[in-house]
């Protein structure tokens, strides 16, 4: 499960890399559970400008825009902040293959609230020392990624909303990178990192074909290094 990432830090990278402006308050650079992160979907402003006419040529595409929110879905059937702090820490990964049955998930899947989430890298533990080792994993040419996942507004009794989001994983029991890290004996799992030109087809799939978008990244297009830890 990744339960850490490191979040895109150079404010020109999201305009480049995402087609959005960068977050206007400053991201801690490695996000945990609970913590503030950004997430990327659809604007719903855009999704209602009329269509072109029917002359053969393709629709407006939809717009991008950038959300804050907190790393750890909060489902709306929560009954309070309080129950909200206590599940949040343990959905901040969502199996793809169990999200249309999953009472955690199933609400944002059905009513396609999937976004992007923005990282430079993710972390996992490598244990075949005996000892966890923390690993970063990132892109080989350095680029920004962009991981598939799934957003929630709780607007609980009393209390103030609270926007969250969580990372869609995959099966990487047979990946060549993955499959050396998490724990032996348990099924390995990775975040569904999005080719980059799949980002406006993911937040716009039909619900029948957003699934396709769920494949383990190559692990060529991969790089691991253990994080040094400061003397």
């Amino acid at each position: 499960m990744t339960v850490q990432y490191e979040s895109v830090h150079a404010a020109d990278l999201y305009p480049l890399a995402f087609d959005v402006p960068a977050p206007e308050l400053a991201l801690a650079r490695e996000l945990r559970p609970r913590m503030n992160g950004v997430f990327i979907c659809r604007d719903p402003e855009a999704a209602l400008v009329p269509e072109l006419p029917a002359d053969g040529a393709e629709k407006a595409p939809v717009g991008r825009v950038l959300h804050s929110g907190q790393f750890g879905l909060v489902p709306s059937w929560v009954k309070s902040a309080s129950d909200a702090r206590l599940r949040s820490p343990k959905l901040v990964n969502a199996r793809s293959e169990a999200v249309n049955t999953s009472n955690n998930f199933r609400e944002s899947w059905v009513n396609a609230q999937r976004c992007i989430v923005p990282m430079m890298a993710f972390f996992e533990d490598d244990l075949r020392s005996g000892k966890p080792v923390s690993t970063r994993i990132a892109r080989v040419d350095g680029k920004p990624m962009g991981v598939a996942g799934l957003w929630a507004q709780w607007n609980g009794p009393g209390g103030d909303p609270i926007t969250s989001f969580t990372l869609l994983t995959v099966n990487a029991n047979s990946h060549a990178l993955i499959r050396r890290y998490q724990h032996d004996g348990s099924e390995k799992r990775m975040p569904a990192i999005l080719n980059e030109g799949a980002y406006e087809a993911w937040l716009n799939a039909p619900p029948e074909k957003a699934r396709e978008f769920m494949r383990a990244y190559p692990a060529n297009w991969l790089l691991a290094n253990p994080v040094q830890k400061a003397k």
